[in-house]
């Protein structure tokens, strides 16, 4: 796997994740401020795309992930 799958992999599993515990519907109910960090984690992406820095690539090229889209 390259950076940017574990990266997409990431930020999928938390928007999913924050999701199931900030909706109220949902089984795993916590808080209604874990859509926060939905928001979080959409901006992230969106930064991410405009300026090409992405700490978590960073991160996972230092532990030897390789890179590449």
């Amino acid at each position: 796997m390259t950076s940017w799958q574990i990266v997409r992999l990431f930020a999928g599993s938390m928007v999913l994740l924050s999701l199931a515990l900030g909706i109220p519907g949902s089984p795993l109910f916590v808080s209604q401020w874990w859509l926060a960090f939905t928001a979080f984690v959409g901006v992230n992406l969106l930064q991410s795309a405009l300026t090409r820095w992405c700490p978590l690539e960073i991160i996972l090229r230092k532990l030897g992930v390789k890179p590449g889209a």
